[in-house]
């Protein structure tokens, strides 16, 4: 039986599988206990994360992101969030990780987001450490399409398929501590194109979930236990059964905050259409995923648009 916090997002060890289920289609995210990733793997990584931003400009711009290769660092405040209301930029730094394709794969040549990371000169550990805690986290987000598949009867081999060279991606994120009148979000309010995306929430806290009626509570996590939450693709993928669900990070004032957000993307050739016959209420789509991961990342882009109206690149009002 899950438990509930007191911001209204359920407690569940991974082994209640109903209980997990009944969290995703009630609220769409989950504090999960029992989840199997080493305690070290995620401590590793919290260093890593200080240890990464800690390092001038400099050292930044000579491993940046470029328009051509979603990989490396993302300078402070430089995107714009897939919108084009004059809202100021998110107020965050990032390193983009992405599955790491091997030389040679036939896919390198089928979307241009597959390719080799870029690693900074100042941690040469870096790879090491991210390489195992991508391992640990590929374990448990295979662990969660087998509940899916059982829970829900959707097919395992289908959703297995579906994730073989898959667009999967972390951003490793840097919240700077900012003054009390900086108006400017931590990270606009949006939901993940992903099956799932699963989080070793800062301590400092600033994720916030937007409730059914409206409100924005925050992300309560025990210690230990990981944050899960649906993306638009398992939503997608459920006929509207489990509910993705806008988030964003409100910056807490004096303090500095750091993340990496795993999300478990499918394969670029993967449509995502309802697996189960949709629910009434439910509104009927498809999520080509090469093609809007694609423009997720080149409408960030300053003096990019979308290329057209109907495409859901994550943003909402």
């Amino acid at each position: 039986m899950a438990e509930w916090s007191a911001s209204s997002i359920p407690v569940v060890d991974l082994a209640d599988s109903r209980g997990l289920i009944d969290a995703f289609a009630t609220t769409g995210f989950a504090a999960v206990r029992g989840h199997g990733v080493q305690h070290c793997e995620l401590v590793a990584m919290r260093r890593l994360l200080v240890a990464l931003f800690a390092v001038d400009d400099a050292a930044k711009r000579r491993c940046a992101v470029q328009p051509d290769n979603y990989r490396g660092f993302i300078p402070l405040r430089f995107f714009t969030p897939n919108r084009d209301n004059g809202a100021p930029a998110d107020a965050f730094e990032g390193y983009k990780l992405h599955w790491e394709c091997p030389p040679g794969h036939p896919v390198r040549g089928e979307c241009s987001l597959y390719g080799s990371n870029l690693w900074p000169d100042h941690l040469p550990e870096m790879p090491d450490v991210v390489t195992s805690w991508w391992s640990a986290m590929e374990g448990l987000a295979d662990r969660l399409l087998i509940i899916l598949a059982n829970e829900l009867g959707l097919d395992y081999e289908i959703l297995s398929r579906g994730m073989e060279a898959p667009l999967t991606n972390v951003t490793l994120l840097h919240y700077p501590a900012k003054q009390p009148e900086d108006r400017s979000p931590g990270f606009h309010p949006h939901k993940d194109i992903s099956v799932v995306t699963m989080l070793d929430p800062d301590p400092v806290g600033g994720l916030e979930v937007r409730t059914r009626d409206g409100r924005w509570v925050k992300a309560f996590c025990p210690e230990g236990a990981l944050l899960i939450n649906v993306g638009d693709v398992l939503e997608v993928w459920s006929g509207g059964r489990l509910v993705s669900t806008p988030h964003r990070v409100s910056n807490v004032a004096g303090a500095e905050r750091y993340s990496a957000p795993f999300f478990v993307v499918p394969n670029h050739a993967v449509v995502a259409e309802p697996l189960l016959a949709p629910l009434e209420h439910f509104e009927m789509r498809s999520i080509p995923m090469g093609y809007v991961q694609s423009e997720v990342w080149r409408t960030n882009w300053p003096d990019q648009v979308a290329s057209d109206a109907d495409s859901h690149l994550g943003g909402i009002q």
